[in-house]
């Protein structure tokens, strides 16, 4: 090979490497991170896609926060506006101590809603996942004329979705004095959130352990112990609420979608065939996937949800 055809396939190479370069794009390039003030406090949220686009506005679980929807976003941002946000004493957000800011559903929602007016969010897709479920529906209670359709992924509004683990947090709620170290054994300890991850799953291999390992270290957080516990008292609040949220999807038939990770140790799939019950038309999905089932079936999920969505701008339009 002579000096010319070296030539000539070393410029055809460096020219094929910079069009490559230039032909990429992240594929995370509209995420965006933000910080607001709302009652005194600072409230984390993500945004990706068209601010003019509809808008999906994606509530998360415990000991969660947005960035259990950071898979999810960029497979979505192309033609959806979404909105994840940190709820007080979660993530980013302010986590004042139990002095200055009293922890129950009512008053996240409380929160949540007041983001939605700061931000201009009178229409949106409300995704609700784990503790997005309580907050998710007192928002929808408050503001029904906001919500265009509900995703729900392994949230329970339903006393069939509560597996047997509940035995030891109800024992919780009836005596919280005597039942706190049960409590953090059952459900903030390093293997209760290890498996709230893995669940039954046969594909341990697929989960990151980052995950469990940062959420455990979230929880241990000077100040979160007593956040935490004091918040998941107040969950008995939403289980006395089912029939209330059951009676609004009865009444108010949303377009629903779920999608409901089967591995799930604390939510049984008998809480997904549940929604059926009240919205007979909803489109009911079972993963191979456990509580959090983008740890395991993003794409899924992101197809489910873009043809969901699909149709619901097509019976808009």
């Amino acid at each position: 090979m002579n000096s010319l055809t070296l030539a000539l396939s070393a410029a055809l190479a460096c020219a094929t490497v910079q069009a490559s370069a230039q032909d990429l794009r992240s594929s995370r390039r509209s995420i965006s991170y933000h910080s607001v003030d709302i009652q005194g406090l600072s409230i984390f949220y993500r945004e990706a896609g068209p601010a003019d686009a509809p808008t999906v506005l994606l509530l998360h679980g415990f000991p969660s926060s947005s960035r259990m929807w950071e898979p999810l976003l960029p497979l979505l941002a192309d033609k959806y506006h979404l909105i994840a946000p940190d709820y007080p004493g979660f993530g980013n957000s302010s986590a004042p101590p139990l002095s200055d800011f009293t922890y129950t559903f009512d008053n996240i929602a409380g929160v949540m809603s007041e983001l939605a007016n700061k931000l201009g969010l009178t229409s949106y897709v409300l995704f609700m996942q784990d503790y997005g479920g309580p907050v998710g529906f007192r928002m929808a209670l408050a503001h029904p004329e906001r919500v265009r359709a509900v995703v729900v992924q392994n949230a329970v509004s339903h006393e069939q979705g509560l597996s047997p683990l509940w035995e030891a947090r109800r024992k919780y709620w009836a005596d919280p004095a005597h039942e706190l170290e049960a409590l953090k054994a059952n459900f903030t300890s390093l293997e209760a959130t290890r498996q709230r991850h893995l669940g039954s799953s046969p594909h341990a291999e697929r989960y990151d352990p980052d995950t469990w390992t940062d959420e455990y270290a979230f929880l241990t957080r000077p100040g979160q112990a007593e956040i935490q516990t004091t918040l998941f008292l107040d969950y008995r609040t939403n289980v006395a609420s089912y029939p209330k949220w059951q009676d609004w999807l009865r009444t108010t038939r949303p377009p629903t979608l779920v999608v409901w990770g089967k591995y799930d140790p604390s939510f049984a799939v008998a809480g997904a065939s549940a929604y059926r019950d009240d919205v007979p038309d909803a489109e009911i999905h079972i993963l191979e996937a456990g509580h959090f089932a983008l740890d395991e079936a993003t794409d899924e999920i992101a197809t489910l949800v873009r043809g969901f969505l699909a149709r619901l701008d097509r019976r808009k339009s």
